[in-house]
C-alpha cells in the first residue's frame, strides 16, 4: 500500500509543474515574474508604471502548412 501511495504523490508533483511567465515593463524594461507581481498589492513597476509585455520565449515555431 506504501508504494501506490508513493507513486500517486509523483504524479501529482509532475502534473503540479507550473511555468513562471516573465513580464517587462513598457517604460523601463524591468523583468518581473508572476510569482513576484502577486505578492504585491497592486501590479505596479519598480518606476510605477502599470503597463506590462508578456516576454516571448527565444524559441521559433515552425508550422508545417496542409
Amino acid at each position: 500500500m506504501i508504494d501506490m501511495a508513493e507513486e500517486n504523490l509523483e504524479s501529482v508533483q509532475e502534473t503540479t509543474e507550473t511555468f513562471d511567465v516573465i513580464y517587462s515593463c513598457l517604460r523601463c524594461g524591468t523583468n518581473v515574474s508572476n510569482t513576484e507581481l502577486s505578492r504585491l498589492p497592486e501590479i505596479k513597476c519598480i518606476c510605477g508604471f502599470r503597463v506590462f509585455t508578456k516576454t516571448r520565449p527565444p524559441v521559433v515555431k515552425t508550422v508545417k502548412a496542409i
